[in-house]
């Protein structure tokens, strides 16, 4: 989820906590406390954003990776109740780390059903778990907590209000799998060879972007509701095993976007200052557009100039980016 959903998860689970940990109640210190760890314990998993400023192949390949795995799930509450424990004693450590441990673990829980997912189960396999059926940003869940926290500090009971709030997003998000898997039946119906079919939710309730691999083809479209449309269809060709490929495999933005993309094509394209390799995901289109790329320049030589992976929404952006003198 985003930052902000994480924000206001933190603090419900706070304001939980003060209602029925009787532990905490009559303690003011105590409370604030639990608050700054429910709330610290449902960002810090997020703490690998910080490669984004290094590079975007680094983040691309590590963000949502060790930091969302088993063994963080109680090392981060350890790390956070120890810390905490020492600010304010009075919330005793025990609690500190089971509600930091409540956060962590909700933190973790509620990414794997965005489409980008965590490697929740490593270390034991490598695998990015990402169901797709709720967008990173989801206006129902993050406004309905904003709701419950208003209720809350309105003076409504905590443990009647956060527990309905929760028994409603349960709800809400067996809805959503089901309205998945209903689209995805309507996806195979309509291509019946398809081998893999992605169904990834947006920021609009009603739409789902679709990708479907099958044995010569991917095909590109959308969903609203159960309409299926079909935009567009591309012929699955292998990556050729050259030379330049050989070379553009080198590059890390490159490494970084195949090891996350799940359904891509290539394109080879020889222009006057250098031979540019261009790997786009075909599960974002936008407007028409295919943001997410990754893009490899080299010389006749077959030596990396320059690259790029990351979203791109103008070839002058990309330019600039591969580029950053003009020619």
């Amino acid at each position: 989820m985003d930052t902000g959903t994480h924000v206001v998860m933190g603090i419900a689970l706070g304001g939980l906590a003060t209602g029925i940990d009787p532990g905490i109640a009559s303690s003011s210190p105590a409370v604030i406390g639990i608050m700054a760890a429910t709330i610290i314990g449902s960002q810090i998993p997020d703490v690998d954003t910080v490669l984004k400023l290094k590079n975007n192949a680094d983040y691309i390949r590590n963000h949502r990776g060790v930091t969302h795995s088993l063994p963080m799930l109680f090392i981060w509450p350890l790390l956070i109740s120890t810390i905490l424990y020492f600010i304010f004693p009075q919330a005793t450590f025990i609690h500190l780390l089971l509600w930091s441990f409540i956060a962590v673990a909700l933190h973790i829980f509620v990414d794997i059903f965005n489409a980008y997912g965590t490697q929740a189960i490593r270390p034991f396999k490598d695998t990015w778990v990402a169901f797709g059926f709720i967008n990173t940003f989801d206006w129902f869940i993050f406004g309905s907590h904003v709701v419950a926290i208003i209720l809350w500090l309105l003076g409504t009971p905590a443990g009647p209000t956060f527990f309905t709030l929760y028994a409603i997003l349960a709800l809400y998000y067996v809805a959503r799998a089901v309205t998945q898997q209903m689209i995805k039946r309507a996806v195979q119906h309509l291509i019946p060879d398809a081998e893999e079919i992605i169904v990834a939710s947006t920021i609009h309730f009603f739409q789902w972007r679709v990708a479907v691999t099958t044995k010569d083809h991917y095909y590109v479209g959308r969903a609203f509701k159960r309409n299926i449309s079909i935009y567009e269809k591309f012929d699955r060709l292998p990556v050729p095993d050259n030379e330049l490929i050989r070379a553009a495999k080198q590059d890390k933005n490159l490494a970084a976007f195949v090891s996350f993309s799940k359904v891509y094509n290539w394109r080879i394209e020889e222009k006057l200052d250098a031979t540019y390799v261009t790997f786009t995901d075909l599960r974002y289109r936008s407007n028409g557009h295919y943001p997410f790329v990754a893009v490899v320049r080299l010389d006749d030589n077959l030596k990396i100039l320059s690259s790029y992976t990351g979203w791109i929404f103008s070839d002058e952006k990309l330019q600039k980016k591969l580029v950053p003198v003009a020619l």
